[in-house]
C-alpha cells in the first residue's frame, strides 16, 4: 500500500513480534524501541489490552495510559492503539477504555456495514481536531484494504425517522448516575440482580430519568463495564464509588 519493495526489509519500518511475553515484558520491550529508535514518528500498538492483566484494574491502567503519555511527549510521537467494543453498545471495553477515550486525541469507531459484512465503516467517535466524513473499505483478494469510493452506508428509511436505541452511556449523564446510584446504595450496601433492578427504575425515574424494565438491562450492563457496579465472584452487586467515567 505504501509503494515499498515487499522482497526486502525497509529501514523506515520495523515490526515487533510480542505474543509470547508477558505484559510486563511488552511494556519494557516497546519502551526500549521507543527510546531507542533514531527519528521515530508513529507507533501502532496492536492492542493495548495485551498491555495489561485487567481490562477493567484502574491502577493498571492509568499506569499504561501514563507510559503511553510519557513516550509521547518525551519523543513527540504519535501512539496508535487499538480496543474492541463492549457487547451491545460502542463504548471501549474496560476501565483502560474508558481512560483511553478521556486521553486520546482521536478515537475512531471501525464497525462492519448492518447490510455487508464484507465491508467496515470508519467515523470519528470522538475527535479534537477538525472532523472527516465517515468513509469505508473492504479487504481485498490481496488481504489489503481497499477504498469503497462512493460508498453510501444505509439509505434513510422513508417515514418517520426510528427511534433512536436508549444509551445509558450517552443518554444519562454522569452526575445523573451517580445521584441515582449514591440514592439506591445510600438504602442498602449490596443488591440481588432483581432488586437492583427494581431500585434503580425507581431511583433514576425520581431524578427525571425514565426507565423500564426493557432499558434497566442495558443499564446494569453499562454500570457494571464501567465498574461503577460489582459483582465479586457471583455474589450480590455493590457500588464503586470511585468509579471513573
Amino acid at each position: 500500500m505504501a509503494g515499498l519493495p515487499d522482497d526486502r526489509d525497509n529501514e523506515n519500518l520495523e515490526f515487533l513480534a510480542l505474543r509470547k511475553y508477558t505484559p510486563e515484558q511488552r511494556i519494557r520491550i516497546v519502551e526500549q524501541a521507543i527510546y531507542n529508535t533514531p527519528n521515530i514518528a508513529l507507533v501502532i500498538i496492536d492492542g493495548i489490552r495485551d498491555m495489561v492483566y485487567d481490562i477493567n484494574s484502574p491502577g493498571e491502567s492509568t499506569r499504561i495510559i501514563s507510559r503511553l503519555m510519557q513516550w509521547t511527549d518525551d519523543r513527540q510521537i504519535h501512539i496508535h492503539t487499538i480496543l474492541h467494543q463492549n457487547k451491545g453498545d460502542e463504548n471501549a471495553r474496560g476501565h483502560i477504555g474508558t481512560e483511553l477515550n478521556n486521553k486520546a486525541e482521536t478515537v475512531l469507531l471501525v464497525e462492519k456495514d448492518k447490510n455487508n459484512g464484507d465491508i467496515s465503516n470508519v467515523s470519528a467517535m470522538h475527535i479534537r481536531a477538525m472532523d472527516f466524513e465517515p468513509f469505508a473499505f473492504r479487504i481485498n483478494d490481496n488481504a489489503l484494504p481497499e477504498l469503497m469510493e462512493g460508498y453510501k452506508p444505509e439509505a434513510k428509511k422513508p417515514g418517520r425517522p426510528e427511534e433512536e436505541k436508549f444509551d445509558p452511556y450517552r443518554h444519562i449523564t454522569e452526575q445523573q448516575h451517580r445521584i441515582a446510584l449514591e440514592a439506591v446504595f445510600g438504602l442498602k450496601e449490596e443488591y440481588g440482580y432483581k432488586e437492583l433492578e427494581n431500585a434503580l427504575i425507581k431511583s433514576y425515574t425520581s431524578i427525571g430519568v425514565k426507565l423500564n424494565h426493557q432499558k434497566a438491562v442495558p443499564l446494569i450492563t453499562m454500570l457494571r463495564n464501567k465498574r461503577m457496579i460489582v459483582q465479586e465472584n457471583g455474589r450480590k452487586y455493590t457500588f464503586m464509588p470511585d468509579f471513573h467515567y
